[in-house]
């Protein structure tokens, strides 16, 4: 059986660089210790809470760079876990966008996570969009995210209504709506190396991390850093991500791509 690791050696070959990871790191935004504080402010709802032990979202933040201030977008929100971290994170004089396909917006339980997640944090606006045509806007934020769902691209789905989508215009337009020098976190479920990418989705919704660098570097992003912070050695990359034996444990990269000035 075949597993990836998505290691400091991995970080490194995709960068092509023979730095550390240490001296590949992220940006010089909000220090862990400063969004941790806001995380235990109260309000986030409590399943929220239950998942800041396996996503690790002041450590991922602090990484990536997120500053007080920004515009962040949190795309494929889902139920805008991500969106409310970054809320706290940017503070009152930033703002978070948080993007929802309307295929995901049809659940009455996610539109009210949704809802109330706008009532907690007015500086979140949610906006929603055919999951297969992305539009927002040119030059508007200084910062992703894209949380386990960037594969999601390669998926079809009848019973979702997911038609085919083509992975290269969701990221041109992300491209198009970040401002020179914006940073976009990608993190995913890791598959092992190679294999038709659309296959490997639709049977395990996971995608090789290879496959990630590519597209984004097609479209113009540079990858700045990589981290192995979510990596789980032990993940049977061979499993679908919602099997009991691997669901909440599976192996997961983390990508810094920023737009070139």
């Amino acid at each position: 059986m075949r597993r990836m690791i998505v290691s400091a050696g991995l970080g490194l070959a995709l960068l092509g660089g023979t730095a550390s990871l240490a001296q590949r790191g992220g940006g010089s935004g909000l220090s862990a210790a400063a969004i941790e504080t806001g995380l235990k402010e109260p309000g986030r709802p409590a399943a929220a809470v239950a998942l800041d032990a396996t996503r690790k979202p002041a450590q991922v933040l602090a990484f990536l760079g997120l500053r007080r201030g920004m515009a962040a977008a949190d795309f494929i929100t889902g139920t805008g876990y991500w969106a409310e971290v970054m809320a706290r994170a940017v503070g009152e004089k930033g703002t978070v966008e948080a993007f929802q396909p309307e295929q995901f917006y049809n659940d009455p339980a996610g539109k009210f996570a949704l809802d109330a997640l706008q009532a907690r944090n007015p500086n979140v606006t949610l906006t929603r969009y055919p999951f297969e045509a992305l539009t927002a806007g040119e030059k508007r934020f200084d910062f992703a995210i894209i949380n386990d769902s960037y594969h999601d691209l390669y998926w079809q789905s009848e019973r979702f209504k997911i038609p085919r989508a083509d992975p290269s215009v969701f990221v041109k337009a992300l491209f198009a709506a970040m401002k020179p020098g914006g940073i976009v976190g990608v993190i995913d479920h890791a598959a092992n190396p190679g294999g038709d990418t659309r296959g490997v989705v639709n049977k395990l919704h996971r995608i090789d991390p290879a496959t990630v660098k590519a597209d984004f570097e097609a479209a113009g992003f540079k990858l700045v850093a990589t981290s192995d912070m979510l990596a789980r050695p032990e993940d049977d990359h061979t499993k679908l991500i919602f099997d009991p034996a691997v669901r909440g444990k599976t192996d997961r990269f983390l990508f810094r791509f920023v737009k070139p000035r």
